[in-house]
């Protein structure tokens, strides 16, 4: 939807540049969390994941000169690393002979902006392993570490229906993850048999449970949208913002590669 956005401007303003002979606007092709101390049950698993998570990053687009430009002609604030990457690959040339030019193109709905109101980290988003071991009839301690029996998927997601949902999500996990420092993910995956070295006792005469969370982050916040007009008034490009609205939105966002570890000791089986 996009890309056919640009071709249609490209289209438009290229045209109205050879009436004028003036102006030429083309898109170039694509070539800290609350809690800031991790507990210490909390590990990463990294380097012992047998599933090796594919990176997260997303780009931190820095805008372009004239993305700057556009961004200084309006006061509405703009997030959206989509938006800025289309602003950043289209090019604006003027021309003084071009002063009687008056062009407002639409570019569409877009989520501008995504404001965080709060961020929280919960260890415990998810229960994926349990190891045991039975330890009633011995005289000394017995020792237990985590190992994962199978293979487990951890999703998160938004808490509600929102336009453009893939946009809003992108802009709330870079939000949580300048707040947390941690890495985030809405989909992550711990392979079967991952193991780590940490050991724990099992006291005589009690049965040991080694539980296992996922953990995730709480985020919730406001998304700004707005309808994006591109103007050039003579040989000035600017931005117009309208219909400016706010829509608030909710999201868990797994912790990649970190595991929440609890050790539960019982004199009988747990139901």
């Amino acid at each position: 939807m996009k890309k056919i956005l640009i071709s249609v401007i490209i289209f438009f303003v290229c045209v109205t540049g050879m009436l004028s002979g003036t102006i030429s606007v083309f898109a170039e092709e694509e070539d800290g969390a609350k809690t800031s101390d991790i507990p210490q049950s909390v590990m990463s698993i990294a380097k012992e994941n047998t599933y090796p998570n594919p990176a997260q990053d997303l780009p931190r687009l820095q805008p372009s000169t004239l993305t700057e430009q556009l961004f200084e002609s309006t006061e509405v604030t703009i997030e959206n690393p989509e938006l800025i990457k289309m602003l950043n690959e289209s090019t604006i040339k003027g021309s003084k002979l071009a002063l009687g030019m008056n062009v407002s193109i639409y570019l569409g709905q877009w989520p501008l902006s995504y404001e965080s109101d709060d961020t929280v980290l919960n260890w415990d988003y998810e229960k994926i392993n349990t190891n045991m071991v039975d330890n009633r009839g011995g005289q000394d301690q017995k020792k237990i570490q985590y190992s994962q029996q199978q293979q487990k998927r951890i999703k998160g997601g938004l808490t509600a229906e929102i336009k453009d949902s893939e946009m809003v999500k992108n802009m709330m996990r870079l939000k949580a993850e300048e707040k947390t420092k941690m890495p985030l993910s809405f989909s992550t995956i711990i392979g079967f048999g991952t193991q780590t070295e940490r050991v724990y006792n099992v006291a005589p005469q009690t049965m040991g449970y080694l539980d296992t969370y996922a953990s995730a982050v709480n985020e919730k916040g406001k998304v700004t949208y707005g309808e994006v007009y591109l103007k050039i008034k003579g040989d000035k490009p600017s931005l117009e913002i309208k219909n400016v609205t706010q829509q608030g939105i909710g999201a868990w966002i797994p912790i990649q590669d970190y595991v929440n570890l609890r050790l539960e000791s019982a004199k009988a089986p747990r139901s």
